[in-house]
């Protein structure tokens, strides 16, 4: 239908093999940003931190070990549940599903707390 140039073919290829390239980019990209997405990284790091201290308690000997792999066991149940929620939401996490591994994680805490202080009576 159209006559094209040789060379004129050519830039118009590349310029399409451009614009295809930049979108796998960017779709690479989105999926970077969905898998650091603002209230997953802040779910995991609070999962991160928890899971640690828990680690320094049985340690320093604030928590038995048995006490320890329980809360371990909680902690590793809601990475899991986060990482199914992300899962059924294109790699992110809603406001509704972070509020609501927080509050596993605070019954957690308050676990973990109480433990400790049935520890030292």
């Amino acid at each position: 239908m159209f006559k094209i140039e040789g060379s004129k073919k050519a830039v118009i290829l590349a310029i399409m093999a451009t614009f295809i390239a930049g979108g796998s980019v960017g779709a690479s990209a989105e999926s970077q940003f969905d898998k650091n997405h603002p209230r997953r990284a802040e779910v995991n790091k609070r999962l991160h931190h928890e899971n640690a201290k828990t680690a320094r308690e049985v340690k320093s000997g604030k928590l038995t070990q048995a006490q320890g792999q329980q809360l371990h066991q909680q902690d590793h149940q809601i990475r899991q549940e986060e990482r199914d929620m992300a899962s059924q939401n294109g790699g992110h996490i809603t406001k509704q599903e972070q509020t609501t591994l927080n509050q596993q994680e605070n019954a957690v805490n308050q676990q973990r707390r109480q433990d400790i202080q049935a520890n030292q009576n």
